[in-house]
């Protein structure tokens, strides 16, 4: 029995210590906690409203929310967002929807090194 109580204490301690590390690499929120900035001020110089503008991590494709929530940027002017899914990564695909319906695409934006992304046609 006391065998047995022991094993169990050791599977959960394992467990905790395993969500542990996982937690170490994220933040609640979906921010990561490597202490890279992830700040980026969009400046839209595309000539038309940006109407959406989305995200997704290189290494899984995934594009996420809407990162201006809703609220189109006009021409000329610039909106600071965070690109960040809490996964740790740097290297980003931009995907951003104009008024007009046209879309952008541009690959491989490293937003843990830049502070500032022009947004062109």
């Amino acid at each position: 029995m006391l065998a047995r109580r022991l094993f169990t204490a050791a599977v959960i301690a394992a467990s905790l210590g395993a969500a542990g590390l996982a937690d170490a690499a994220a933040a609640p929120g979906g921010q990561s906690r490597d202490g890279q900035n992830r700040r980026v001020r969009v400046h839209n110089q595309t000539g038309v409203a940006l109407q959406k503008l989305q995200a997704a991590d290189v290494r899984t494709g995934t594009f996420g929310a809407d990162l201006l929530g809703g609220t189109p940027v006009s021409s000329g002017a610039s909106v600071p967002v965070t690109i960040d899914d809490g996964a740790g990564g740097c290297l980003y695909d931009l995907r951003a929807e104009l008024a007009g319906g046209q879309v952008l695409l541009r690959e491989n934006i490293n937003v843990c090194r830049i502070a500032d992304y022009y947004l062109t046609r």
